[in-house]
């Protein structure tokens, strides 16, 4: 898995700490990792980006950003209110193509969900991940209404041929509700592929060393961890 495309269901649900947990898993594994921000919006010159913040928790990798505008906003709205250029998916696909070249591990994370629009003609992040023949990891939230939203990626994801990945819930509360435990059974099923990780609620404002020694506990094997997805499930979800 040269290149791996992290997409979410929506926005503020984890997607970039659990970019960053599955970089640190990779790095602790001795592999060489690169991510690759597509567009970065809402954040100030000199602000740190995502990219920036994936290598502060998970630690050397290697952070790129291909665009970059100030108004929180999907990256086609704001590049025109900008008046830059925007970001099309093959440029991001010759960016990640180029860092996997030397990397292990290419992290290619987008910006908010799957179809969000990066230039005028409609290009999306699926589109990039076609380009690229990546397989796609989507993140979601815990609770009540990301059934239908992580049905509805996977749905896209199958309809465009691309492989996904499996589904990581990005902010697993202390107390979870019962919409919360049920899904953990719920979103294998509706999404069809397997649940692969769950990331605690305020993971990312975990000092970075103990972040690194915590991430793979929070991924499955196939993301470089030890997490059990059965064994989870059990200890969470709630008696028929």
């Amino acid at each position: 898995m040269p290149v791996l495309v992290i997409t979410g269901t929506g926005t503020e649900i984890g997607k970039t700490v659990t970019t960053a947990a599955v970089a640190a898993a990779a790095l602790a594994a001795g592999r060489t990792v690169a991510v690759l921000k597509a567009a970065q919006t809402g954040v100030r010159p000199d602000e740190p980006g995502d990219a920036e913040e994936v290598a502060r928790l998970a630690g050397a990798v290697t952070a790129t950003e291909l665009a970059r505008y100030p108004d929180p906003l999907a990256p086609a709205t704001a590049a025109r209110r900008a008046g830059r250029a925007p970001v099309h998916p093959r440029e991001i696909a010759e960016a990640a193509a180029k860092l996997a070249t030397d990397h292990d591990l290419v992290l290619v994370e987008g910006a908010g969900g799957l179809l969000v629009r990066f230039d005028a003609a409609g290009g999306t992040l699926a589109d990039a991940a076609q380009s690229l023949g990546a397989p796609v990891l989507v993140v979601a939230p815990a609770g009540l209404g990301t059934l239908n939203t992580t049905e509805l990626t996977a749905r896209e994801l199958r309809s465009r041929g691309l492989d996904l990945a499996g589904v990581v819930i990005g902010s697993w509360p202390e107390a979870p509700d019962l919409a919360s435990r049920c899904n953990l059974a719920d979103l294998p099923d509706v999404s069809g592929a397997p649940l692969l990780g769950a990331l605690p609620a305020g993971a990312g404002a975990l000092d970075p060393a103990r972040f690194r020694v915590a991430a793979p506990g929070w991924l499955a094997p196939r993301l470089g961890g030890t997490w059990d997805a059965e064994a989870f499930r059990g200890r969470q979800t709630p008696p028929a």
